[in-house]
This record gives C-alpha cells, sequence and structure tokens, in this order.
C-alpha cells in the first residue's frame, strides 16, 4: 500500500508544483526555478525508489490504484506500473529536473507561466503511461496537447503559430478517431458480457470479428502513427521542433513522442490481435520506410534542429519494427530503444538550445571549428553523436541491435518457408544504421571541425550548471550500453505478455513447415 502511495505522490507532485509557483510572488524568478528544480528531483527520486522496488518476476501491475470514478459507467481511477511503462516512467522523470535546470538562463519571460506548463505536461505525460483503464489514458493523452500548446505558442520561434496549429490538428484529428473506436470497443466488450469496463484487463479478449478490428486497429493506429511519427505522417513534427523552445524540443523528443510508441505497444496491437497479425506486413513496411526516409532527410537538412528532428523519425522506426516482429529480443529492444532515443535526443536537443543561446542561429553552415572554440562542448555533443549512432557500450547499439536481431530471428524462418519480405525488411533496416551514420558524423565533422567560424565573435564554453545537466544524461546512456540484463529485466514480462496477446504460442519451427502467406500465419497463431 506504501508504495501504491508513492506512485500517486510521483503522478500528482507536478500539480502541487504549480500551486506552489501560483503561491509565490510575482518577480522570484530565481526562487521558481528553484522551486520548480527541487520539485522534479524530488519527483526523480521517488520513481527511482520505486523502480528499484520494482519485481521483474512478477508478471501484471504493481504498486496498483484502482477506486471507482464514475462506476456507473464502469470507469475507475486505476494506475499501476508493469514492464511496459516502468522504464517509461522513470525516463520521464529522469528527464524532469534536466528540463527545468536547461531553461533556467533561456526563460526569461513568463517564467511563473512556462514553470506551470512545464509541470502541467509531466503530469499528463506521467498520467498517460501510468493509467490503466482506457477512458483515464484516453483523458490523459487528450490532456498532453494544452501545456504543449502553449509552450510552443508563446516561447517559440517566429513561426510558433502555424507549427502550433498543425501540431494540435494533426494529433487532434487522431484523437478523434480513437475516441470513437474506444466508445464502439466497450460498447462491443458491454453487448458480449453485460458488464460495462474500461479496464484494460477486461477489454483484451473482446469479442470481436476480424473486419470491426482492422477497423478499430485503423482507428487507433492512426492516433499512435501520427504521434510516433510514422510516415506519411510526420510532416508536423520538423516544423514544431524548430519552433519550439529548447523545453519544447526537449520534452517533444525525450518523452512526448514515446507517447506514440507506448500506445501500440500497451493498446493497439493487444486489443486487436488478428487484424494486428494482418496488419504487420504493411507495418513493417512503414517502419522501414521510417527508418530510411527520415534518415535520407536529415542527411540534406541544414538546419541543426531540422536534422536531430528528422534523426528522431528515423530512430523511432525502429521501435516500431522491432514490436512488428513478435519477436522476444525484438520487443525487448524496442522498449530498449524508445529509452536510448529520449536521452540521446534530448542531450542534443539541450546542446543545440546551449550553442543558440550564445551564437543566436541554428544554421550548420554558421558554426565550424568548435573543437576548438568549446572542447569541453564538443566531447559532450561527440559522445551524444556516436551514442546516437549505436556506438558499441551506449544504449544506442543495445536497442537498435536487440531490434534488428529480433526483426532477423523473426523473418529467417519464414524466408525458409518461402516468405522474403519480413527478410528484406530488416535487410533495408540494416542500411538506416550506416545511413545514421552517415548524417550524424557529417554534421559533427561540420559543425566540431574544419575551418574555426563562431558567429558573433568568441564565446564561452559550458558552465557548471551546463556541464552537470550533460554528464548527467550520459550515466543512463552507458548503464544501459555496458549493462542491458538490468533493464531488460524489467521488461521481460511485458514482452512475454504482449507476445502472447498479439501472436500467440507460435514456434518457429511449426511455422517453416507451413509455407502460407506470412500475414496468415500470423493469423492462424492466435486460433
Amino acid at each position: 500500500m506504501g508504495d501504491a502511495v508513492l506512485l500517486n505522490v510521483v503522478l500528482y507532485l507536478p500539480l502541487l508544483g504549480i500551486a506552489q509557483i501560483v503561491a509565490t510572488a510575482d518577480g522570484q524568478d530565481d526562487r521558481i526555478r528553484a522551486h520548480a528544480f527541487g520539485v522534479m528531483l524530488a519527483q526523480f527520486v521517488i520513481t527511482a525508489f520505486l523502480y528499484l522496488r520494482f519485481d521483474p518476476a512478477v508478471a501484471g501491475l504493481q504498486f496498483e490504484t484502482r477506486l471507482p470514478w464514475i462506476a456507473d459507467w464502469g470507469v475507475y481511477y486505476h494506475i499501476g506500473l508493469d514492464g511496459y511503462n516502468v522504464l517509461l516512467v522513470l525516463l520521464t522523470a529522469f528527464l524532469g529536473p534536466l528540463v527545468v535546470a536547461g531553461a533556467f538562463s533561456a526563460i526569461q519571460k513568463d517564467i511563473k507561466l512556462f514553470y506551470s506548463m512545464v509541470f502541467f505536461i509531466q503530469f499528463a505525460m506521467l498520467g498517460t503511461f501510468v493509467a490503466q483503464d482506457l477512458l483515464l489514458f484516453y483523458i490523459f493523452w487528450e490532456t498532453m496537447l494544452i501545456p504543449m500548446f502553449l509552450i510552443i505558442g508563446i516561447w517559440g520561434g517566429e513561426r510558433r503559430i502555424y507549427a502550433t496549429l498543425k501540431f494540435v490538428l494533426y494529433t487532434a484529428f487522431g484523437s478523434i478517431l480513437m475516441l470513437a473506436a474506444l466508445i464502439y470497443l466497450v460498447w462491443s466488450q458491454y453487448q458480449a458480457t453485460g458488464s460495462l469496463s474500461f479496464a484494460f484487463t477486461d477489454l483484451f479478449g473482446t469479442r470481436l470479428t476480424v473486419g470491426e478490428q482492422g477497423w478499430m486497429l485503423a482507428a487507433f493506429a492512426l492516433s499512435f502513427a501520427i504521434k510516433v511519427p510514422m510516415v506519411p505522417l510526420h510532416t508536423w513534427l520538423p516544423d514544431a521542433h524548430v519552433e519550439a523552445p529548447t523545453t519544447g524540443s526537449v520534452i517533444l523528443a525525450g518523452v512526448l513522442l514515446k507517447m506514440g510508441t507506448y500506445g501500440f505497444i500497451k493498446l493497439g496491437f493487444p486489443l486487436f490481435p488478428q487484424a494486428s497479425q494482418l496488419a504487420m506486413p504493411a507495418i513493417m513496411a512503414l517502419a522501414v520506410v521510417s527508418i530510411v526516409y527520415g534518415a535520407c532527410l536529415a542527411l540534406v537538412q541544414t538546419d541543426i534542429k531540422k536534422i536531430i528532428a528528422y534523426s528522431s523519425i528515423s530512430h523511432l522506426g525502429y521501435v516500431m519494427l522491432g514490436l512488428a516482429s513478435l519477436d522476444l529480443l525484438g520487443i525487448q529492444g524496442a522498449i530498449i530503444q524508445m529509452v536510448s532515443h529520449g536521452l540521446t535526443a534530448a542531450g542534443l536537443f539541450l546542446m543545440v538550445g546551449m550553442i543558440y543561446e550564445r551564437c543566436h542561429t541554428r544554421e550548420l553552415s554558421a558554426y565550424g571549428g568548435l573543437a576548438k572554440a568549446l572542447p569541453v562542448y564538443s566531447v559532450f555533443f561527440m559522445v551524444l553523436t556516436l551514442a546516437a549512432i549505436g556506438l558499441p557500450t551506449t544504449s544506442g547499439f543495445t536497442g537498435e541491435f536487440l531490434v534488428l536481431l529480433g526483426a532477423f530471428n523473426a523473418a529467417w524462418p519464414l524466408h525458409l518457408a518461402g516468405d522474403s519480405a519480413p527478410l528484406a525488411f530488416a535487410v533495408i533496416a540494416v542500411s538506416g544504421v550506416v545511413l545514421g551514420a552517415l548524417y550524424m558524423l557529417w554534421f559533427a565533422q561540420r559543425f566540431l571541425y574544419g575551418t574555426t567560424k563562431v558567429p558573433h565573435g568568441p564565446v564561452l564554453d559550458l558552465n557548471r550548471r551546463e556541464k552537470l545537466i550533460l554528464a548527467a544524461l550520459l550515466v543512463p546512456v552507458f548503464w544501459i550500453g555496458l549493462a542491458p540484463g538490468e533493464p531488460m529485466s524489467k521488461t521481460e514480462q511485458a514482452a512475454l505478455h504482449f507476445q502472447r496477446l498479439v501472436a500467440g504460442a507460435r514456434q518457429p519451427a511449426a511455422v517453416a513447415e507451413a509455407p502460407v502467406p506470412f500475414a496468415r500465419r500470423r493469423m492462424e497463431a492466435t486460433r
């Protein structure tokens, strides 16, 4: 019971932070910044304690709270941690104090409102991860739009209104369709059982025809794919990143994009397993297109924020590939890749913000020779760059390697059975690793080396606050890279649960004995 209370404390600490900020007198900006950092740090410490207390051998929810909310409709306030969300909750809490500290010098107007919105979006993101009731999940999912709309719209760049409206329209359109599918799903479950419930566990296994599953999967998948984002639903992301303040970009890349991939693994595929199996070839194809297309677009950008934004599309394509493989290692790799991308992308966007504060430009052509002018900055930037392209000993290598291994594990028996499409997808995905190294090393070469041309004359290297922020980010990057067994142990039960729900007890040997189409084999595995 004590740990369940602590999870509620983690969830509601941001709201307490908002109340304290509102009560602080105007003009006390430094006090507000210190208070915001303190609350976020306390939240992370409690979350880390819960992470250590999380038992990897236990399948299902831990630290669970379930209270009646709208009991007549079967709606409960139901939250908890499991292998699906424990690493993502830890990531969100870990990035919180770093986001706050990174904005100390960058944000100088409307300080109270700004940190209130940071707290608000932290609350909404954590609520989305820990919710175990579909209506509660949807409310948190939609609530995220409000603070992000304000963060970009008030503290963003010159085209912030355009970028904000584009972001909101894309995500709101997908969410409306998800709401319609949600209502139909709950109604169908009620018709079959006579019990009205929004609980995830009750909705898994709802009796639906394959056609009904297909339509509802399409509605859920559209909402989640927009948030990932997957090609061709990605066009809002570069504009949002370019116009957002550094804090907004870090929240977007570090956590918000993971809402889409988390939605697929927690709800989209498990709720509609038969339709998901039929859709897996298309999901794999879109994942591979996102990997390659995102990398190619990153290669031709001249704005350093856009390079990192398009790289996010490529990296999250690996997450979708790992989930679509339905292989245990691939699924675990997808979860690790979510966390790894959250760390490296957040770090790179923070570093873009640090150099922008000094030089006031994001044009790559304006930079060169930073390795001589800013040696400490350049070391941190190079380490994060190598982590992003998957250098062994870093989290990026762990995530991508497991995803590709899972994709080949799933594809090879199917290839022997006469279906070469999955193997082709896996082979093409490997090219994304090469392209990733190409655009990131090309970026680093032009940014850090060559003729020194720092805009606006000499600039100062990183200060103590900035060094501590970046050093803190590198700790989990190398922890996951050097000791991946510990975080993977936390996700194993969830990966097995996902595999059972979506793929059934499929054995590779049985697949090899049945030379039937790939999608049909996925379907028959659940019977």
